[in-house]
């Protein structure tokens, strides 16, 4: 390990704290020791090395004002760890190995604090850095952990930085030399650049913010999707509408992207005719983007409420999901309620809730929707009374439960039709009472209002 300099200033251990450390190391060597019968030689020499260090640290008051070699105080390893697994900056056992793109492996928080002092080349090999995304070595990690584990040493976990994130010159200067190669007419040059964009976005999260800083940017990004057919190169197409969802969770972005007039257009061209990767990516961005209130009218205008609602209903689970994402967001707004009814919602919802898939996502969607009147004429229409008193009985799910009773109630408000098949139900099995009883707070004051309306309904049937 590296001679480490000792001056009371920030960033470098004090005596104090080399003292805490080897009072933790002896402690866990005296474990060793203690605990197990078979315990190793190694063990007992860390242990008397801690000792020797804590004894040296105490009989020499002026160690802080010189330097010392952290291995003489017997913060070392028990033996020398492999070359490999030592970062070739801080000459310690790496905790969090990351590879650089030169493809020289270094222990993140050093080799973050080299860029972040303005270095733009690899420590080791001094090429030039054409950016500075650092990239997890679990391979080195793991075999790390696994020579930790066979020599009793803890290793600590991999630090997460408040600076992780570093932007360099380098990676702008990257970046606007992609954004160029997407607006030139090289499909083949097109693809490579789309590939890399949407993993610099991905690993970089400050990159986004770069983006949005550019009024060019995003035209740049989606210029290869504005030649006529979007879909004419499928791989394009996922990687561009993928990196578009990833600048969009950058709060500082979701409006500006929104209101480019080419994104919310193209993204709902993807939505209807691209692959399912890139069908669940649009919907995923489109999801992300409703976060702002003034993006859901922009959003449902141009008409997305439609093929997400199409996706839903023939998605898999994880674009499924990411469909009910954006609908439940878009529908919060009232006005959108119509609209997602007359596109099929309910039909739609209410089939898949009755082959009991994403019960949770559609029943919180089907509460917002409840409220508008022609959702109600088709919740009649399609039976969603039985459904919905099946699931309060068999669902242990409490939220689900207040969804369910939330829209039964809605439903015998509008139509009193309804309240004789709930009557029934309620003189078998007592479901509504029981929810009144066992219920969130939300849901007992449902139930109770159902209930009382029952009482009213059994009278009148009575004296009629």
């Amino acid at each position: 390990m590296a001679k480490t300099t000792v001056d009371g200033g920030g960033g470098l251990p004090s005596a104090a704290k080399a003292a805490e450390e080897l009072k933790k190391e002896l402690q866990r060597a005296m474990n060793s020791v203690v605990e197990d019968d078979e315990y190793s030689l190694e063990a007992t020499d860390r242990a008397m090395q801690c000792l020797c260090a804590l004894k040296d640290l105490k009989l020499k008051p002026n160690l802080n004002s010189n330097a010392f070699d952290i291995r003489s105080l017997s913060l070392s390893l028990p033996i020398p760890p492999p070359h490999e697994f030592v970062c070739p900056l801080s000459r310690q056992l790496m905790k969090d190995p990351v590879v650089l793109v030169s493809g020289q492996t270094y222990d993140r928080p050093f080799i973050q604090k080299w860029l972040k002092d303005g270095n733009s080349t690899c420590p080791e090999t001094k090429q030039v850095l054409s950016h500075s995304v650092l990239t997890p070595n679990h391979l080195v990690r793991k075999m790390i952990s696994q020579w930790c584990q066979k020599h009793g040493i803890e290793l600590p976990g991999p630090s997460h930085d408040e600076d992780q994130d570093i932007i360099t010159n380098a990676d702008r200067d990257h970046l606007n030399s992609l954004l160029e190669t997407l607006s030139s007419s090289n499909v083949s040059a097109q693809k490579k650049a789309a590939k890399q964009v949407r993993v610099l976005t991905k690993q970089i999260p400050s990159l986004r913010a770069v983006i949005g800083e550019s009024n060019d940017a995003v035209p740049k990004l989606l210029n290869p999707l504005l030649s006529g057919n979007v879909n004419a190169h499928p791989d394009l197409q996922e990687d561009l509408i993928t990196t578009v969802l990833n600048v969009s969770i950058h709060d500082s972005n979701k409006k500006l992207v929104a209101e480019n007039p080419i994104v919310i257009p193209l993204l709902i061209e993807s939505l209807k005719f691209g692959t399912l990767e890139a069908r669940s990516n649009s919907a995923a961005a489109l999801f992300t983007l409703s976060a702002l209130d003034s993006n859901k009218q922009i959003i449902v205008k141009a008409g997305a409420l439609k093929p997400l609602i199409d996706l839903l209903e023939e998605g898999q689970t994880l674009a499924m999901k990411d469909a009910a994402s954006a609908i439940f967001n878009l529908s919060v707004v009232h006005e959108n309620k119509g609209k997602a009814v007359s596109e099929r919602a309910i039909k739609v919802i209410m089939k898949k809730i009755e082959d009991r898939i994403l019960i949770d996502e559609l029943l919180a969607i089907l509460a917002l929707l409840s409220t508008h009147h022609k959702a109600i004429e088709e919740l009649g229409e399609l039976g969603a009374v039985s459904c919905l008193l099946s699931i309060i009985k068999e669902d242990t799910s409490d939220r689900n439960k207040e969804n369910c009773i939330t829209i039964l109630y809605t439903v015998c408000y509008n139509d009193r039709t309804k309240l004789k098949e709930i009557w029934i139900d309620e003189s078998t099995n007592g479901t509504i009472s029981n929810l009144a009883r066992s219920g969130t707070s939300r849901a007992k004051r449902k139930a109770n209002g159902i209930l009382e309306r029952l009482d009213r309904y059994v009278s009148l049937v009575h004296t009629t």
